[in-house]
């Protein structure tokens, strides 16, 4: 399946694909190259666009944009922080299976991380706005909901036990989006913004 119909039938119909999904022979390479990648490329690419060539409409101030160097900078390091998160969930939904009465399963975790963060990469388009970036975070919400979808599917965890799971994953997901954020920041940071009248 392309990556347009699958990231389409995960945000539309994510019932009836989580088990055609769940069937699909694939690797962690397959699925970086075909999916991954340039679905997390969405968001790094529309921030940088934002805050460096739109800019930030500020009262009193005018339009403040972040430098070229410092926005490229920044986009790389979300970029690759991207597709490390994906992979980490993805070792904590594995490493978790077990305590939910699911079964451990590298792939099937990655193809479970990978699909579920398809709404919060999509929306990341919104980025060229910097104002609309916040409308990001609902985007995710929903891809909490595909998460709890997806588990009984693809990690064969009882579904009277999928509310828990999610939530155990959904906490360390936002440990991990702490700390990536931490080293992000550190190499990244958001540089000097410029004030441009």
């Amino acid at each position: 399946m392309n990556l347009i119909e699958r990231a389409k039938n995960i945000v539309l119909q994510p019932k009836s694909e989580w088990p055609v999904i769940a069937g699909e022979s694939t690797s962690v390479a397959e699925l970086y190259k075909g999916y991954i990648i340039p679905l997390a490329a969405i968001g790094p690419v529309a921030l940088f666009l934002g805050m460096s060539l739109v800019g930030v409409s500020m009262p009193m101030v005018g339009t403040i944009k972040m430098p070229f160097i410092s926005g490229l900078s920044m986009a790389l390091v979300s970029y690759v922080m991207a597709l490390a998160g994906v992979f980490i969930i993805a070792l904590i939904i594995d490493a978790l299976a077990p305590n939910f009465g699911g079964e451990k399963n590298q792939i099937q975790a990655l193809k479970l991380s990978a699909y579920a963060y398809t709404p919060a990469w999509l929306a990341g388009v919104l980025h060229v706005i910097p104002m609309l970036g916040m409308l990001v975070l609902l985007a995710s919400l929903y891809g909490l909901y595909l998460l709890y979808l997806g588990l009984p599917t693809l990690m064969k965890a009882p579904e009277d036990k999928s509310v828990a799971y999610t939530a155990v994953v959904v906490v360390c997901a936002i440990v991990v989006s702490l700390v990536l954020s931490a080293v992000a920041g550190m190499f990244g940071g958001m540089g000097g913004m410029t004030g441009m009248h």
